[in-house]
C-alpha cells in the first residue's frame, strides 16, 4: 500500500511540473525537430552567402557542437534534476566517449601526419617506437563508435556501484565526482599515458573516407548530432515516465519513503548513473570530428561544473530545459569569450548565483510564469467583457 501511494504521488507530480505530458510537448519536440534537422542545413545549403537568410558553414558547425553538449545536459537533468543526486564528475565520461573517437581519427591520418608515420605526431615527438596495444582496436570504426558508448556506461557502473551500495549521497557524492574529474583530468595530462599529454589529440583528417575539411561532411555530422539528440531526448523522457521514472522521483523528493516502500534505491540511481554517463560519452563521440581537438581541458574539474550551470540555468527537471540551457550559456559563451575571454568564469559563476537564488526553475520556469501571467490576464479580460455585456 506505502508504495502505491508513493508511486502514485510521485506520478502527479511529474504531471503538474516535472515533465509535460501532454500533446503540446510532442508538438513542441516535431516543430524544434523540423526547424534543427531540416530549415538549418536548407539554409547553410541554398542561399546564396551574401544573402542575410544564408547560415555560414562555421555557425551551423559551431552549433552542432552545441547540440552535443545537449546530448550531455539531458543525461545530467536526469541523474539530478531527476533524482536528485548531483553529479561533478560528468566531464570524465564525455572526455572518455571523445577520446575514444579521437584515437580512431588519429589512426586514420596515417602518412598525412607530419612526420608522415603511422604512428600519431605525438608519439613520434615522445619517440614511442610501437603503437599501445589499447590503441590497436580504435583502427576500426565501428569499434570506436560503440566503445565510445560502452567504456563510459562500463566506467560509470563500476564507479557507481561502489559508491551508491556505500550509501554516497548528497553532498559526499558531489565530493568524490568531483575528485574523479580531477583525478582523470591528472592522468589524462601525463605523456606516459600516450594520449597526447596536454595537447590532447587533434589535426584529425578525415573520418570513414570522408574529409572533415568539407562543409558536406561537417553538415552530415550536425545532422546526426540532431538525430541523436532526438533519440537521447525520447530515451529519457521514455524513462521519466515509465514507473522506473516514477521511483526516480520519489528518490529525490523522499528516498527514505521509498526503501520503506520496498525499493532498493542503490540499483535505480546507478541506472540513471550509468544512462547518464552514456549519453556523455555519445556526446563526446560527436563532439570530436566537429570541433576537430579533445583535450584533458574538456574533461576536467571546471568543465564538469559549467555542465551543472547549463541544467541550472535552462531548468533543472525538465529536459527541454536542459537542451535549452546548453545551447543558449555555450552561444553566450562563443560570443562574450570574443570580448571578454579572462572575464567569462565569472560571468557563468555570477549567472549561477543569479539562477539559485532569483530563478530556481531556469529559462523553463521564466517561460512557464509568463504563460500563466498571459492566461490569467486573457481569463480576467474575459471575464469583464462578459461582466460588461451583461450590463
Amino acid at each position: 500500500m506505502g508504495s502505491r501511494r508513493t508511486l502514485r504521488g510521485t506520478e502527479k507530480t511529474m504531471s503538474d511540473g516535472t515533465t509535460n505530458t501532454n500533446r503540446g510537448g510532442y508538438l513542441g519536440f516535431w516543430v524544434v525537430g523540423a526547424i534543427l534537422l531540416v530549415a538549418m542545413p536548407l539554409l547553410n545549403l541554398m542561399p546564396p552567402e551574401d544573402s542575410w537568410f544564408h547560415l555560414s558553414d562555421f555557425s551551423l558547425n559551431r552549433f552542432g557542437k552545441f547540440l552535443a553538449f545537449a546530448i550531455l545536459a539531458l543525461g545530467l537533468d536526469l541523474i539530478w534534476g531527476y533524482t536528485g543526486i548531483l553529479s561533478l564528475g560528468q566531464g570524465v565520461f564525455f572526455g572518455l566517449g571523445a577520446y575514444c573517437m579521437g584515437m580512431h581519427l588519429m589512426l586514420t591520418i596515417g602518412k598525412e601526419s607530419v612526420y608522415g608515420s603511422d604512428l600519431p605526431d605525438f608519439m613520434v615527438w615522445n619517440q614511442v617506437k610501437e603503437l599501445p596495444l589499447f590503441w590497436k582496436p580504435f583502427y576500426s570504426f565501428p569499434v570506436a563508435v560503440i566503445g565510445a558508448v560502452l567504456v563510459p556506461v562500463m566506467f560509470a557502473s563500476l564507479f557507481g556501484f561502489f559508491a551508491f551500495r556505500s550509501r554516497i549521497k548528497g553532498v559526499y557524492f558531489a565530493i568524490i565526482t568531483q575528485a574523479l574529474a580531477l583525478a582523470a583530468w591528472l592522468v589524462f595530462n601525463r605523456n606516459d599515458t600516450k594520449l597526447g599529454g596536454t595537447n590532447g589529440l587533434t589535426d584529425f583528417k578525415q573520418v570513414i573516407g570522408y574529409r572533415l575539411s568539407e562543409p558536406g561532411t561537417q553538415r552530415v555530422l550536425y545532422i546526426i548530432t540532431v538525430l541523436c539528440l532526438g533519440a537521447a531526448y525520447l530515451l529519457c523522457r521514455w524513462i521519466i515516465r515509465s514507473r522506473a521514472g516514477r521511483v526516480l522521483v520519489a528518490v529525490r523528493d523522499s528516498e527514505q519513503r521509498v526503501v520503506f516502500s520496498g525499493y532498493t534505491p542503490a540499483n535505480y540511481k546507478l541506472f540513471a548513473f550509468v544512462v547518464a554517463a552514456g549519453l556523455a560519452g555519445l556526446a563526446g563521440m560527436l563532439y570530436a570530428p566537429q570541433v576537430g581537438i579533445i583535450t584533458p581541458a574538456q574533461i576536467g574539474v571546471l568543465p564538469s561544473l559549467e555542465m551543472v550551470i547549463w541544467v541550472a540555468v535552462g531548468g533543472r527537471g525538465s529536459l527541454a530545459g536542459a537542451v535549452l540551457g546548453a545551447v543558449v550559456v555555450n552561444y553566450g559563451r562563443s560570443i562574450l569569450t570574443n570580448y571578454f575571454p579572462e572575464l567569462w568564469p565569472f560571468i557563468v559563476g555570477g549567472l549561477f548565483v543569479l539562477v539559485v537564488l532569483l530563478f530556481p526553475d531556469g529559462l523553463v520556469g521564466i517561460i512557464r510564469s509568463l504563460k500563466t501571467l498571459l492566461r490569467s490576464r486573457e481569463t480576467g479580460a474575459g471575464k469583464a467583457a462578459v461582466a460588461e455585456g451583461k450590463r
